[in-house]
């Protein structure tokens, strides 16, 4: 595949994400990563059972129930879907209630995709460590 339409093939699975993502479609969203996804959210894993390494796609979907069970969405905003060849990064603005404390993290996020034949294959989420660390001690 031509390096383009590899590029505008990886923006559209991150884009078809993001949709199923905001339909909260959880079939939908775990379809979009391989089996064998190489996925890590950095960051205190025994406050936040949400972060950490998952390799598959049902540890994926646990992550979205985990999160699901922590936090209330407040905010998520996507600001920009860049994609290069089979690599893409979207930025944004998130701001999520904490369901034990109350409290509402807010954080500026990038999020880095590898796709290979239309599936997410390595997924990284970054985001403020230390204001989620703050929301959930509070």
């Amino acid at each position: 595949m031509e390096i383009a339409n590899l590029t505008n093939n990886t923006k559209k699975v991150v884009e078809d994400f993001y949709a199923a993502l905001a339909a909260k479609n959880l079939d939908k969203i775990v379809n979009q990563f391989s089996d064998d996804v190489d996925w890590f959210i950095a960051g205190e894993e025994t406050l936040a059972p949400w972060l950490g390494q998952r390799n598959n796609r049902q540890e994926v979907k646990e992550f979205f129930q985990v999160l699901q069970d922590n936090l209330e969405s407040v905010r998520f905003e996507i600001e920009h879907i860049l994609a290069d060849g089979d690599f893409a990064v979207a930025t944004g603005e998130l701001a999520s209630r904490m369901l034990s404390t109350g409290v509402v993290f807010e954080s500026t996020f990038s999020a880095h995709f590898t796709v290979r034949e239309n599936q997410i294959i390595r997924y990284r989420f970054l985001e403020d460590s230390d204001g989620l660390v703050k929301a959930l001690t509070k």
